[in-house]
């Protein structure tokens, strides 16, 4: 017997890798007109009034929320303080090629961690997944091409992005472990609010050591105003609400394997704005990737 993953789980864990990939793109644009752990800080800005509205009634002493303030605060930690403004400070450091090949061992870590702190079985179906999906990430950065990567040499940088997928596997698991009264769980924007009004303190904070350690500078204008909207309204809102959906249905353990859809959108969105079509390989990549997750998503009856 297999249990088959629903369609609607699979599109709402398909929507964040594309905001995501967008999320980079639009990173290294601005990257001359905001320092990466700023831009962080700014863009959950923006999503704190995005969510205002909606999600007022989580300020009330009854809603929950403060009675399960440390858990809030690790998951703001993890999830809005620290995995974005590492992948903003990866892009600033690091390769594109390297950034994404590293990120690529995010079902890895997702096992890993469910393992060792979770308690959650490894099947035979999931590690094969995992080599299947990190086959179609390299496959896209070396635009299939395998001798390029014989030349990658790791540098500093990559240490970031390392650090965030680590942060997000394990936010990801930390979703599934439910504290929080039932009635601000279902509430999606009170649930993201509570994350991010603790997450703009330890953003705040890092943006503030950036300002003060580092020769930071800001180029305020419309272009980095529309991109703080963008990435405010996309990656910050809408993709943390369909991740945390779509992680509460699947689990953590597939969950991640869609993360790695992320590098193959990057790519077909560069070649979107440079006019080009996709290639062969492009092809072979998403076979690779959602053969990754078609397989890692299959639970044999005897498992």
């Amino acid at each position: 017997m297999t249990q088959k993953l629903a369609l609607r789980t699979a599109l709402l864990l398909t929507i964040p890798p594309l905001l995501w990939a967008s999320n980079a793109v639009v990173g290294r644009l601005v990257g001359p007109l905001v320092p990466p752990i700023t831009l962080n800080f700014l863009r959950w800005v923006f999503a704190f009034f995005i969510l205002l509205p909606m999600a007022y009634n989580v300020f009330r002493t009854s809603s929950g929320l403060w009675a399960h303030w440390p858990r809030f605060v690790v998951l703001s930690l993890l999830g809005v303080g620290c995995y974005n403004a590492l992948q903003y400070l990866a892009l600033q450091t690091s390769t594109p090629l390297n950034v994404t090949l590293v990120a690529g061992s995010s079902p890895v870590f997702m096992l890993v961690l469910g393992a060792l702190f979770f308690k959650a079985p490894v099947r035979v179906t999931q590690v094969v997944g995992a080599l299947m999906s990190i086959a179609g990430v390299a496959v896209v950065m070396c635009r299939g091409e395998w001798e390029q990567l014989l030349q990658v040499k790791f540098v500093p940088g990559d240490l970031y992005i390392l650090l965030a997928t680590a942060c997000w596997s394990l936010y990801s698991w930390l979703l599934t472990r439910r504290a929080e009264p039932e009635a601000l769980r279902q509430n999606w924007s009170a649930f993201l609010m509570g994350q991010v009004i603790f997450g703009l303190g330890w953003s705040g904070a890092f943006a503030a050591a950036e300002w003060t350690w580092t020769d930071a500078h800001i180029s305020l204008g419309w272009p980095l105003l529309s991109a703080l909207a963008f990435v405010a309204i996309g990656p910050s809102v809408l993709a943390y609400r369909c991740w945390g959906e779509g992680v509460r249905l699947a689990g953590p353990a597939v969950a991640g394997f869609f993360s790695n859809l992320t590098p193959l959108f990057a790519a077909l969105i560069s070649a979107a704005f440079l006019s080009e079509l996709p290639h062969l390989y492009h092809v072979l990549a998403f076979a690779l990737i959602v053969g990754g997750i078609v397989v890692s998503s299959r639970r044999s009856g005897t498992n």
